[in-house]
């Protein structure tokens, strides 16, 4: 297909002084679909629902109005299914063409509240619908949403989230309130090449379950990863996903001037971008080619993987009034590097290190509050007086802070 996918490679200064030293640069690399399909791929979807106890009321409501919605938003020629768990399951709806959405509404009316909290019975029920359907004709999904934390089967979730991500399954792991395992839904996302997040009460359930049919609605490629070739003396020194969440990626290094870096999924009306930090090698004024970009990609219901070349070209200058900054990526390196502090902060908060944690809060909240986010930056400053004062970050504010921060490139997007 003639150029499905943009590729668009940006620095953060351009062009670069000449120093006659090496020097620290920003690259931004953004893929996109370029446009949507005339028939988008079918789904193969599957909704795997905490019913536990502690699910009952607005929770509950809340949840199957949400799964409703979602059914209401799915296609004659997608396929749906419904597991439910507490420390029992029930496959409540086993795979069928999303067509009678009547029948449909009607078996979600009949979820009520019971039992505890068995993650892997609803992940393996799961598993079982989504293999009837399962094929390169169409793309495949689960969804999980869970309010509590499951007891002793956690390995047992991250095998099977193994598992679904190698059939090429994505999972959408929400975890709902504040008693949820934030790191486990994580581990099942991300062995998926899916995403999860934080639904802080009932009434954000709806918003989440259609974000989620939508990113499987709209999924135009899957396995993108960038592989990078630098000239020599160049060299990478991080990778962060900036859109649409920011992650730190890490790289894998190929020899000496080669690197690779996952962006997963890519999704009609959203950009996949990534912002490199690399050491630059001493250049004399004038263009020259620092590294070559290839974008590999295997479009959805297509058979063999697409590559995409750019050349990637920066100036030099002599002249100190002609290396101007690009404000569109060093705003996205202020909010990767505020999520840097808030990451650092609470994984030092949780090891005991206050006064760590307490100095990592204030210099994130600065950093917040820099970039407009003033609400999200109040919130930060108060743990970090909180902290330094003896007391304990609670795990909602704990989870709103992680999630929150991970977010703060969405705006972008919209």
């Amino acid at each position: 297909m003639a150029e499905a996918v943009t590729l668009t490679c940006t620095w953060g200064r351009s062009p670069m002084p000449v120093t006659g030293a090496a020097q620290l640069g920003y690259l931004l690399v953004e893929a996109a679909p370029a446009a949507p399909p005339e028939l988008a791929v079918p789904l193969n979807f599957c909704l795997v629902l905490d019913r536990s106890g502690s699910m009952q009321g607005a929770k509950l409501q809340s949840m199957k109005e949400a799964t409703k919605r979602l059914i209401d938003s799915l296609t004659p020629q997608d396929i749906v299914a419904i597991v439910i768990f507490d420390d029992t399951v029930q496959t409540l709806v086993p795979a069928t063409p999303a067509t009678d959405r009547a029948a449909l509404h009607a078996a979600v009316d009949q979820i009520v509240e019971s039992g505890g909290t068995a993650l892997s019975l609803g992940m393996q029920a799961g598993q079982v619908e989504l293999q009837k359907y399962a094929g390169p004709d169409r793309f495949s999904a689960m969804l999980i949403l869970t309010d509590g934390q499951t007891w002793g089967d956690e390995e047992v979730c991250r095998t099977l989230a193994q598992s679904l991500g190698q059939a090429g399954v994505r999972i959408t792991a929400l975890g709902l309130g504040a008693e949820w395992n934030e790191k486990l839904l994580d581990d099942l996302a991300e062995a998926t090449g899916g995403s999860s997040d934080y639904v802080a009460d009932p009434g954000q359930i709806l918003g989440s379950f259609q974000r989620a049919v939508r990113r499987a609605q709209g999924t135009a490629a899957t396995e993108a990863r960038l592989l990078l070739r630098l000239v020599r003396e160049a060299v990478p020194r991080a990778v962060y996903r900036v859109t649409p969440t920011i992650a730190n990626l890490g790289y894998q290094p190929i020899g000496d001037s080669e690197v690779a870096v996952k962006l997963g999924d890519l999704v009609y009306g959203q950009v996949n971008s990534v912002v490199l930090e690399l050491m630059l090698p001493p250049r004399a004024a004038g263009q020259f080619r620092i590294a070559q970009a290839e974008l590999h990609y295997t479009p959805v219901g297509q058979n063999g993987e697409q590559i995409l070349k750019q050349d990637i070209l920066l100036s030099f200058s002599t002249d100190p009034d002609a290396t101007p900054f690009e404000p569109r990526v060093m705003n996205l390196v202020e909010k990767v590097t505020a999520f840097k502090l808030q990451t650092r902060a609470l994984a030092e908060a949780e090891l005991g290190n206050l006064a760590g944690a307490t100095q990592k809060l204030r210099a994130a909240a600065t950093r917040l509050l820099d970039l407009g986010e003033l609400d999200l930056a109040e919130k930060t400053r108060q743990q970090a007086d909180q902290l330094e004062q003896g007391g304990a970050i609670s795990a909602a504010t704990q989870k709103e802070l992680k999630y929150a921060t991970r977010r703060l490139t969405q705006k972008l997007e919209e």
